[in-house]
């Protein structure tokens, strides 16, 4: 009796869109649920451990080329400004970043506040001359930024190639909502993953120690805790392919046999061989990075690779619009 009010207290907390979002993809064909829920505090440390793991190579890539560009981005970046970070999770690359713009305020964003706090703090220790405003928040939605950075240049920082969590239109969107968040004459960090062999890429996502299986099946655990969920996790196993014509990788929870549970009190039933679709991950050519950049409302104005052009960072800025061809 305690437990089933426990649990019934625990879903009635429960965030209302992730409650929507699950209800509604499970009924879907295919069925599918949006990645970002995958980062309540144990799904953010998960990828932070997949971040550390040999096959993932976008974190340590990324982290190089921000080494390398340190000098060049420091001439770009204004004296006084605010690096505002989209998704920043443990803000593993955010030192090198903050060491070379020198900025006078860091604001992370985050969707899981016990996680951004900590690691708004540890940052905050790091760089005690550096205001530090953590900002709770799904960043894709419009967000509004602190008061106090309002009238400061800013510097947007979206690494970790997240862009590529997203459709074209998805994307398009998220970029001119940063516009719009950072202002005209903003600059914005990406970091966007190049289209390279399978060979790599599928390993990324389904490495040998089942870390990235783990965060997967993780989603599945958060449900059965925040909505009541009677998900038997162990009849799930963890997918990653590559998807050519797309040009992504595709990460499914496939049921090993039939299986029946509830969410929310509401039944669902998938047969064995059945998915989940919960996270997408596309991978750009030179062209068309440049060319989603644009849509979103930003100009390309420099761009570093690593040596063996599998990742880029590329520096955009937010420019006033152009009303002739």
């Amino acid at each position: 009796m305690l437990k089933q009010e426990i649990e019934d207290g625990q879903a009635s907390l429960a965030d209302p869109q992730f409650r929507a979002d699950v209800l509604t993809g499970l009924v879907l064909a295919p069925r599918a649920i949006p990645a970002r829920w995958f980062y309540d505090r144990r799904g953010s440390e998960l990828f932070e451990a997949i971040t550390d793991l040999p096959e993932y190579y976008p974190t340590r890539t990324e982290i190089d080329i921000l080494a390398a560009c340190s000098d060049a981005l420091a001439a770009r970046v204004p004296a006084g400004a605010a690096v505002v970070e989209f998704g920043s999770g443990s803000s593993t690359k955010t030192p090198a970043l903050l060491r070379a713009a020198k900025p006078a305020a860091y604001v992370p964003i985050d969707i899981s506040g016990d996680f951004l706090r900590e690691s708004a703090a540890t940052v905050a220790r790091a760089f005690p001359d550096i205001a530090v405003a953590p900002l709770e928040g799904d960043f894709m939605r419009p967000l509004k930024l602190p008061a106090a950075v309002a009238d400061m240049p800013k510097l947007g920082f979206f690494p970790g190639s997240t862009i590529g969590n997203m459709g074209a239109a998805g994307a398009v969107d998220l970029l001119r909502s940063m516009r719009a968040s950072l202002g005209e004459g903003a600059l914005l960090l990406i970091g966007i993953d190049r289209i390279k062999s399978p060979d790599v890429l599928v390993p990324a996502y389904d490495d040998a120690a089942g870390v990235t299986a783990a965060f997967n099946l993780n989603l599945l655990e958060r449900i059965n805790r925040e909505l009541g969920g009677t998900i038997p996790v162990d009849a799930f196993r963890h997918r990653a392919l590559w998807n050519d014509d797309r040009a992504r990788i595709e990460m499914h929870l496939e049921a090993t046999r039939d299986v029946a549970f509830a969410v929310d009190g509401r039944p669902f039933a998938m047969a064995a061989g059945e998915t989940i679709h919960t996270e997408n991950s596309h991978k750009y050519g030179p062209r068309d990075a440049r060319l989603l950049l644009r849509a979103g409302g930003w100009t390309p104005v420099e761009e570093w690779t690593d040596t063996g052009d599998n990742f880029a960072l590329i520096l955009a800025e937010a420019q006033a619009e152009r009303r002739a061809p």
